[in-house]
């Protein structure tokens, strides 16, 4: 499983960035979890607000921090 926050590094987005890592500790998941700053490709997955969480490559959540919980339901589904 591949994870990408997309973001410019804010403070919102270091907050989504730990909420996922916290999600994938609390699940048992091993995910590579990378983090994408550069405007070009996040414009790339037709995201223009940031942040924005990506998961194997599909969009799944975009402008909202979203709290640990609200990510491992993500991941489970």
């Amino acid at each position: 499983m591949i994870i990408k926050i997309l973001g410019s590094g804010c403070k919102k987005c270091l907050t989504l960035t730990d909420n996922t890592q916290t999600a994938l500790r609390e699940l048992g998941l091993n995910a590579e979890v990378l983090k994408i700053t550069d405007f070009a490709a996040i414009a790339a997955h037709g995201v223009m607000s940031t942040p924005a969480l990506v998961i194997d490559d599909k969009v799944v959540s975009i402008g909202k921090v979203l709290s640990s919980a609200e990510v491992a339901a993500l991941l489970k589904a």
